[in-house]
Order: structure tokens, then sequence, then C-alpha cells
């Protein structure tokens, strides 16, 4: 069995980036910033928590891990919640995750750990279902309160109506059908009645709250490995030479690129020349993204 020091997920007390302040976008830099572990270390953190209790292995494991929680939750960016609640309840998620996860199921801890984030981010959305706010800024609530005023049946705004309220209130007629859609927006049940057929229970959210045809963990995996390969071109990059470095970027990385006989006469060399400098160029690139 696993350690029992950590009670709940929420017994593994963190400090630091590990919880969102006001500053969002400070947060995610700094997440962004820890660095990710390979497969070896991971395990091997893994086996010092699981079978040591090793807190400082968990700690490490949940903080290396802390930006799949703010991918996640930028996929959930459309219900009207803040961003920083989201990202806070999915890293209850990932320290649940890690008092559970067993480094001898032989998959990565992203994959597991999927499940328990997404999970706390479910409930987190359920939890505020019938309290999202319709009106986030001054200006749109101001719009709201004096709509409801405004409006003289409980019907839809004619075209004339809308256009009427939107001089009186100075705004666009557009941002008065916008906030009249949502103040007519109903309440739903998550789940679907149990009586329900096929049909009706396709209409829950619980069907399309979450996209099931595609798998969360390659895709973290492989966002992941975009970025570092980004991280090491422009790392590759920065050890050339200004020339070759010029070569390279008029050659693969700009829309119009440039022939060899371009940059030839740019540097006043052969084409076979230049050539020769490509392919130094590309072999250094190659062997920073190989190491």
């Amino acid at each position: 069995m696993g350690p029992e020091n950590m009670t709940t997920g929420r017994s593994l007390q963190l400090v630091g980036p590990a919880v969102p302040g006001r500053d969002l976008t400070a947060y995610i830099a700094s997440v962004n910033s820890i660095p990710v572990l390979s497969a070896e270390e991971e395990r091997e953190l893994a086996n010092q928590y699981y079978y040591e209790n090793n807190l400082e292995a968990a700690r490490q494991l949940v903080m290396a891990h802390l930006r799949f929680v703010v991918h996640l939750a930028r996929s959930y960016s459309g219900y009207g919640l803040s961003q920083a609640d989201l990202i806070q309840e999915g890293n209850v998620g990932l320290m649940k995750a890690v008092k559970r996860f067993n480094p001898e199921m032989g998959v990565r801890l992203v994959s597991f750990a999927v499940h328990w984030i997404k999970a706390e981010m479910h409930e987190f959305i359920l939890r505020n279902w019938r309290i999202v706010k319709i009106a986030t800024t001054k200006a749109q609530r101001k719009l709201f309160f004096n709509l409801r005023s405004a409006k003289k049946s409980l019907g839809w705004l004619s075209n004339d109506e809308a256009q009427a309220v939107a001089e009186d209130l100075g705004v666009d007629a557009t941002v008065v059908r916008q906030m009249e859609g949502r103040m007519s927006a109903y309440d739903k049940a998550f789940d679907a009645p149990t009586e329900a057929d096929d049909d009706e229970a396709y209409q829950s959210p619980a069907y399309y709250l979450e996209d099931s045809s595609s798998d969360m963990a390659r895709e973290i995996e492989d966002a992941e490995w975009e970025e570092q390969q980004t991280s090491n071109l422009h790392k590759a990059m920065s050890e050339l030479d200004e020339r070759s470095r010029d070569i390279i970027t008029s050659r693969w990385l700009t829309d119009q690129k440039a022939t060899l006989h371009e940059l030839a006469a740019k540097y006043n060399v052969s084409a076979e020349r230049i050539r020769q400098l490509e392919q130094n160029a590309m072999n250094k690139v190659r062997g920073v993204l190989t190491a």
C-alpha cells in the first residue's frame, strides 16, 4: 500500500508557484520554468515516495507537473470560471494522483494524473454551474441591470427595440443581443435523467463537457515535446556564428526562402561554399536537437 502521511490530496502543503496568486501570467511563467522530469527521474522520485514516504520526492513530482494542470485548465476556459480557480482545483487533483501513483504500473505520471486533475475541475464546474456570472465586468453589470429594466416584455427584443436600448445605453446593438442571450439562458442538469432515452442523454453536458475522442495525456506530452524542441532549436541557433545563423534562417525559417546563389552573392563566396556552411550548421543544430 502507498504512504499514509498524505491522507488527502490537500495534505501535501505547497508554497510559491504551486498556488496561483493574483498575477496568473506570472504564475504560469513560473511553473513553465520548472524543469520537466525525465522518465528515469520521475521513476526514482515515485519510488522514493511510494516505498519510503519521502514527502520531498512527492513535492518535486507535483511541482514538475504543474504545467500540465495549466494546459488542462485552458481547455475549460469557455465556462465563465476563473482560470486561477480551475488551476487551483486541478492542482488538488494532481496531488491526489501523486498520492495514489504506483510506480510499478509502468505508465508516466501525467497519463495517470489526467483523470484526477479533470475530476477536480469537473467537480468545481458542477459546484458553480448555477452561479456562473453572466456579467463579469463593470460595464457588463451596468448593461445587465439596465437591460432588465429596459425590456418591456418577457419576449425577445425586436431589432428596433434592441437598437433603441443600445442607443439609450451608449453601446452597440450586438452587445445588447449578447447580454440578452446570456440573460435568457437557463440552467441545465449536468447528467441526463435516469429515464432519458439515448437522444435526450446525448444532449446533457456530461457528454460534451469532455472530448472523449482525444487522448489528453498524449496531447499534453506532444505539446511538451514541441515546446522542448522549440527551446532546443533556439539554443542551437544561438550557438552558431552570425553568418551560419543567417544562412539557416534564410534557407529554412522564413516564408521567402533564399537560394544558394542569392546567399553566395550576399557573402561574396561560391554557392558550393554556402552549401557547405549550411550543411555544417545543420549538423550542429541536429546535434543539439537529438542530444
